[in-house]
């Protein structure tokens, strides 16, 4: 068996959900399984913010997943994100990836591929790198927990 090298950490943070826009599902409803999900699947604007604390990049994470639901069930996640250290210099997070529910928990496992971008003289070294995140999502506390390491 192989073991996969997560390389090097840049940063984790802790993020809460501080809104979710619906667009024409409700999201509790979808996920306490009041309603069924439709052919087309569903679409929500999930807001959220915290702190980033990491050895290379840390500060206050802003943004919003552009969470598309498919019609399989598959979480498809689309981040926008700022980081801004405390030194005000802002980096720009984008990330794709994956939620995958845990069977009968509120509990979902993200896998995130995450590209950084700043145009700050002290952090310019992150427009190099790609970076690969690891967490969860748990819904009924709408915490977000994400590390990201160097690959």
């Amino acid at each position: 068996m192989r073991t996969i090298e997560m390389g090097n950490p840049v940063y984790e943070y802790t993020v809460n959900i501080t809104d979710i826009q619906e667009y024409g599902v409700s999201f509790e409803e979808l996920m306490t399984g009041k309603i069924q999900l439709s052919s087309e699947g569903a679409r929500f604007d999930v807001h959220f913010s915290g702190k980033a604390s990491g050895p290379k990049l840390s500060g206050t994470v802003t943004g919003v997943d552009y969470l598309h639901i498919r019609a399989d069930g598959r979480f498809q996640l689309d981040m926008h994100a700022e980081i801004i250290t405390q030194d005000g210099s802002k980096t720009s997070l984008k990330a794709d990836g994956i939620a995958i529910p845990r069977k009968d928990s509120s509990i979902s496992d993200l896998r995130e591929n995450v590209t950084l971008f700043t145009s700050s003289k002290d952090f310019t070294w992150v427009n190099t790198i790609r970076v690969w995140g690891v967490g969860t999502v748990d819904l009924a506390t709408k915490a977000i927990y994400i590390a990201g390491y160097s690959v």
